[in-house]
């Protein structure tokens, strides 16, 4: 496949099956489905499992898992090439068995859990019976584990969890939770939590609030974000999710694929953006001429269309990698890059294209305002742009070489006397 990143013929059909699909069936479901995760929507319950059962039985139900979990194994290439489609429609992810944070809490679950987790919660969770909520960040410490305050004690034969935690997506939908808390607090940061499943019914569970996303969701029952509190929460002791005090190792294993698969979908977004501000320009006059005859638009259009080519490729590659090497952590960085990129991209687009169109872009009848939102919920999901930055220079300097010398290898005095030196005799000769 090398860096073409085209697909072969019969994979290529079922792109353009999933294409027609998604266009066809699945975005006109985003007026009318208010989430795609809430089963007590009679709605919800008529319009998306006969999709689904579509989906089924085209053979590509959650394509991001591998044979050994009942998916196809496709691998990330493949799967950035359907995401990139699916992610059009708000409902695609769902109608496809690949949702956020689920198919992350699978990974989770298929790594660590133990047969009789993985009957109980991964089985219903791959066949879309359940959906469940990944409780990690906390109010005051955010994403970063070493402040964390929620505990679990050992009582017996059972784990007591107290704390709060925050943005914990999806939980007023979930069957259960996955939840970090801190068992060790003695040992070194990073191996102080341990990751517990959690059954949304255990008592002392509470969703305090559901917060939404700022421009998007209004009212407490609109957001999706909840603000969770666990008081006295007991769990029995098999309910841990891989060793005492290596959650931080657990996390890693859904957030890699996680990230990428954010970025692929994330590409679709802006599609839509770069689609509908080429579409205004072409369709728009203003001061005797078409909108997309002045160059400032036709430098807006142009930057947009770098901008996502130069971001599907580098999402593209990165995949390839992780085919490759079959190692999320030999290709960190490249998932550094592409999640730091995303929201930049996605933002720039987005605003460029509400320019376009005005005061209506600004308006609630086009979507560049929640774009817009989205791509700070982008930036921020799965670990900021900042740390992603960080990360991304940390390891492009450890693989570098420091300068033997008082001035860099670069210094073009030195080389040149380097040069000279070495070919001092034709020189010599010919001066």
């Amino acid at each position: 496949m090398g860096y073409e990143f085209e697909a072969d013929a019969e994979y290529q059909a079922e792109l353009d099956w999933v294409d027609n699909f998604v266009r066809e069936k699945l975005e006109p479901l985003d007026f009318v489905v208010k989430h795609p995760y809430d089963r007590s929507d009679p709605i919800r319950e008529r319009l998306i499992p006969p999709l689904q059962a579509e989906v089924r039985a085209r053979g590509l139900w959650a394509c991001h898992l591998g044979p050994n979990l009942g998916g196809p194994g496709y691998g990330q290439v493949k799967l950035a090439l359907l995401n990139e489609i699916i992610g059009r429609a708000k409902c695609g992810p769902v109608v496809f068995g690949c949702q956020a944070p689920d198919s992350g809490n699978g990974e989770i679950l298929a790594h660590y859990g133990t047969p009789e987790q993985k009957e109980k919660y991964l089985k219903p969770l791959l066949n879309g019976e359940i959906y469940s909520c990944f409780s990690m960040t906390e109010p005051q410490g955010g994403a970063d584990p070493k402040i964390f305050t929620t505990t679990a004690v050992r009582d017996g034969d059972q784990w007591v969890i107290n704390g709060e935690k925050w943005f914990s997506s999806h939980a007023r939908f979930a069957s259960f939770l996955i939840v970090m808390a801190v068992t060790d607090p003695d040992n070194p940061p990073y191996q102080q939590q341990s990751m517990f499943i959690v059954p949304i019914e255990t008592p002392g569970v509470q969703i305090v609030r559901n917060v939404g996303l700022g421009g998007q969701d209004k009212g407490p029952n609109e957001g999706t974000h909840a603000y969770m509190r666990y008081t006295d929460v007991r769990v029995p002791l098999d309910h841990m999710l891989g060793d005492r005090g290596q959650a931080f190792v657990v996390a890693q294993t859904r957030l890699g694929g996680g990230r990428i698969h954010h970025c692929m979908r994330a590409i679709a977004h802006t599609r839509k953006a770069l689609d509908m501000m080429i579409e205004r320009a072409a369709s728009r006059y203003t001061q005797g001429e078409r909108l997309g005859n002045k160059q400032m638009v036709q430098q807006m259009i142009a930057d947009s269309w770098i901008d996502l080519e130069t971001f599907r490729l580098l999402v593209l590659r990165t995949a390839w990698r992780i085919d490759k090497y079959n190692d999320y952590k030999r290709v960190r960085a490249d998932i550094s890059a592409v999640k730091a990129m995303m929201p930049r991209v996605l933002h720039d687009v987005s605003a460029r294209a509400l320019q376009v169109h005005g005061s209506l872009g600004l308006s609630t009848e086009m979507p560049f305002m929640w774009m817009i939102a989205e791509s700070f919920h982008m930036g921020l999901a799965d670990g900021p742009t900042e740390v992603h930055k960080a990360t991304l220079a940390r390891q492009l300097l450890s693989r570098a070489t420091p300068a033997p010398g008082l001035f860099p290898t670069g210094h073009l005095p030195t080389r040149e006397a380097a040069a000279r030196e070495r070919f001092a005799e034709i020189l010599e000769d010919l001066l």
